[in-house]
């Protein structure tokens, strides 16, 4: 490969292991509830299967934290996390 032509080779991702996984998870978790609990929505770069899975495990975890469902929504760059609407056209609001 010529270095001048400016072409890069690919980025290869070791992925993560266990106890990587497990702790990015806590740590996005808590990241993610913060964002929720202030701002209503989280949204992140997700451009890998495996970080969109890390993203959406981290997601489950606030809405537990949080006692709300919560969605995501991953477009194969981007991840958006936020509250669920809970309820659904034409019928009464849950008490």
């Amino acid at each position: 490969m010529n270095q001048t032509s400016g072409t890069r080779p690919a980025v290869r991702r070791t992925p993560l292991d266990p106890d990587e996984r497990a702790r990015a998870e806590a740590g996005f978790a808590e990241l993610v509830t913060h964002h929720l609990a202030t701002g209503g929505r989280f949204r992140v770069t997700a451009d890998t299967p495996e970080m969109v899975e890390l993203f959406q495990a981290a997601a489950r975890r606030a809405g537990e934290r949080l006692r709300r469902p919560v969605v995501s929504y991953a477009n194969g760059r981007d991840i958006v996390i936020t509250f669920a609407q809970t309820d659904a056209p034409g019928l009464p609001p849950n008490p």
